[in-house]
């Protein structure tokens, strides 16, 4: 009797859950990747188990495909299913590499003899056999002819489609500058923690956080495991790709989504057959298929890119923690500020001061009460005195809205009920949630008065204010990594931006940070609000004064003694985290509950808050169903659900979502569940 593979298919549908048995094909075992046909498709599959039999008929695979995920992901799958609300397809989904893509490859020659002294060489033939080994390039023909003489290998051989930055060399064989004392307390209690052990390494700005990295990660090495690197967005932290590159080489594979299919398959299939041994990546490179991982590295963790917004929407800094557990490996998580949620749970080591001694940038609030403008003039002349700055105002575009002068009419989306946002760089105005877009209007549709109004200030109209040249990196910049390396390579100018100009980078020269609207964030109806104030306004700080002078940061705000601010201004996380979590203990907020969000959508008029009532039926306690603003053209309502325990709390939502998903007329109804919602 043929064996039996119990696989899941990789498909979208919620109801549809396997394993379903097929014919095992000869070679194939837990972790390979099959197409088998279903439902009258031919869909990928992941092999989850083998056995012996099966109670059911059962088809033939129509193709076993080279590749396999390791058995700590295929375990991982139905683990992250249950815990973000999704199911195992989805989860495989994010771990297979791109399908279809061929391996490249390309003829290499080497000396299989040397020539004996009666034969005879073109002075051609003997500047080929000395040029050897190497890429065939132009010369094949001449190198068929030695091949023949039995003088030359010829033979085909992968070649690695490398990450266009990933500055693919050799390792320098640098050893790093030394270390400061603080430092090497640092790593040596890292070196020290026990197997499958969680670390936060808190330090300030410019403390050396990736030298600790880059130690660690040789002692790793060297003891014959792998390393798993996670920074927040790879086109935005090329500094910490550039290091790792030159200290170790061509062992390093880079996996984020703006890799071409190519790329992207070369760099998996390393990382799988263990040719590379460090993997540095994006949110999603928390999947990467490694083996034998000893440390696994999140920086930035306070970063809420690591929460991925499509089903399943897990938090790759909840994975990692997994992906340590399961391989003993230790984790260290590093930030100048921290998450409450880390702070609280996790062993703390300490970077307190700037490597170069140099002391923390001054921040001073400026109080923007009673005066007008998007620049107060103190502001402003401080970036006149300033060689190079960066400016950070988190709205793009040049106006909020447009609204007439005359009957008050708004322009908004079709689609959205959100108001259009102007640029006048392209001469339209457009949404920020699905990408409509209109031309900026002459007038009036209402009443067809021509006095429109301009509401608030964006980026690009910030940018014409400024003085000086601007680099401007926002949404709407084609090519982030050009506008940091112009900004970087120049004398002088101004970085404006939204919060993108505050993660991570590394420019010696800057001498003043500006936040231009710190109650924007500080305002936000969210319980992070105060959090991800006082870490922006750090992260900024932490761009200036890495040089010989000391850094200036101004801070404009109508709330300038809010304690985010003023802490913030005092380089003081311990504090503002120990009142943060006293205040989340007293409203029982994260990490003293577990908070899971509930969105149903639909395009259908009532069956979106209809879905959402029968689920808070099923879910005594759940907040809700409150109405959201309408998004792509569909309706939309949402529960939350606040739990001491997680794991339980999950499970009942797991199973009404089922139940109410799996009810009459709800195929228009789309069911989305994020657990601790971002």
């Amino acid at each position: 009797m043929p064996k039996v593979a119990q696989v899941e298919p990789i498909t979208t549908a919620r109801v549809l859950r396997g394993p379903f048995d097929y014919i095992c094909p000869e070679g194939a075992g837990v972790g390979s990747v099959m197409v088998v046909p279903f439902a009258g498709r031919d869909l990928l599959a992941v092999v989850t188990a083998v056995t012996d039999s099966s109670e059911h008929e059962m088809s033939e695979a129509i193709e076993l495909l080279p590749v396999s995920l390791p058995r700590d992901l295929v375990a991982l799958g139905p683990w992250l299913a249950d815990e973000y609300c999704s199911t195992p397809a989805r989860a495989y989904s994010l771990m297979l590499p791109p399908r279809g893509v061929k391996e490249r490859s390309a003829l290499y020659a080497s000396v299989l003899r040397e020539p004996g002294e009666d034969e005879r060489l073109t002075a051609n033939q003997s500047e080929l056999l000395g040029s050897l080994p190497r890429l065939a390039g132009g010369d094949v023909a001449a190198l068929r002819r030695l091949e023949k003489r039995g003088l030359v290998l010829l033979e085909a051989k992968s070649q690695r489609r490398a990450p266009k930055h990933a500055e693919v060399g050799k390792a320098s064989g640098a050893s790093g500058p030394p270390l400061t004392s603080d430092q090497a307390e640092a790593l040596e209690e890292l070196l020290a923690a026990a197997p499958g052990e969680q670390l936060l390494l808190h330090g300030v700005t410019g403390s050396g956080k990736t030298e600790v990295y880059l130690r660690a990660a040789a002692e790793v090495l060297a003891a014959g495991k792998t390393v798993l690197v996670l920074v927040p967005e790879i086109a935005l932290t090329p500094q910490i790709i550039s290091r790792f590159v030159e200290r170790f080489g061509e062992t390093v594979a880079v996996i984020h989504s703006k890799l071409s299919p190519g790329e992207r398959f070369d760099e998996w299939m390393r990382l799988r057959s263990g040719e590379a041994r460090i993997c540095i990546g994006a949110r999603s490179a928390v999947f990467a298929p490694m083996s034998e991982i000893g440390l696994i590295i999140v920086d930035e963790e306070h970063d809420s890119s690591y929460k991925n917004e499509g089903d399943p929407r897990y938090d790759a800094r909840h994975v990692a923690a997994r992906r340590a557990e399961d391989h003993g490996a230790v984790l260290v998580a590093g930030s100048a500020t921290p998450r409450a949620e880390s702070w609280q749970r996790l062993r703390r080591l300490s970077l307190p001061s700037r490597v170069d001694q140099m002391p923390l940038p001054e921040v001073e609030i400026i109080d923007l009460r009673g005066a007008s403008g998007v620049l107060h003039p103190d502001t402003f002349q401080a970036l006149v005195d300033s060689r190079k700055s960066i400016v950070l105002l988190n709205r793009r575009g040049w106006s909020n809205y447009l609204s007439c002068s005359s009957c008050g009419y708004a322009w908004e989306c079709p689609q959205c009920d959100v108001t259009l946002v102007l640029h006048r760089a392209s001469g339209s105005i457009s949404c920020h949630h699905c990408g409509h877009r209109e031309r900026v209007p002459e007038r009036c549709v209402e009443c067809g008065s021509v006095s429109i109004a301009r509401h608030g200030t964006g980026t690009e109209r910030l940018e014409t204010e400024l003085p000086g040249i601007v680099f401007r990196l926002d949404g709407d910049a084609a090519d982030a990594g050009a506008v940091l390396r112009a900004f970087e390579q120049a004398d002088e100018g101004i970085l404006l931006g939204t919060q993108v100009v505050a993660k991570g980078h590394d420019f010696p020269d800057v001498e003043l940070g500006v936040v231009v609207d710190a109650d924007q964030t500080l305002r936000f109806p969210d319980f992070r609000a105060e959090e991800r104030t006082f870490s922006l306004v750090t992260q900024l700080a932490g761009r200036s004064g890495r040089g010989s002078e000391r850094g200036r940061v101004i801070v404009q705000s109508f709330s300038p003694d809010a304690p985010a601010l003023t802490l913030a201004a005092q380089h003081d996380a311990p504090t503002f985290l120990e009142q943060e979590l006293s205040r989340r203990e007293a409203l029982r907020y994260p990490p003293f509950s577990t908070l899971i969000r509930i969105v149903c959508s639909s395009p259908q008029p009532g069956a979106a808050q209809d879905a959402a009532s029968q689920l808070q039926q099923a879910l005594p306690g759940s907040l809700g169903p409150a109405p959201l603003f309408r998004l792509r053209g569909r309706e939309r309502s949402q529960i939350v659900i606040k739990a001491e325990d997680r794991h339980t709390a999950v499970a009942a939502v797991n199973a009404a979502v089922g139940k109410v998903a799996k009810g009459a007329g709800r195929k228009s109804v789309a069911i989305s569940v994020d657990v601790e919602p971002q």
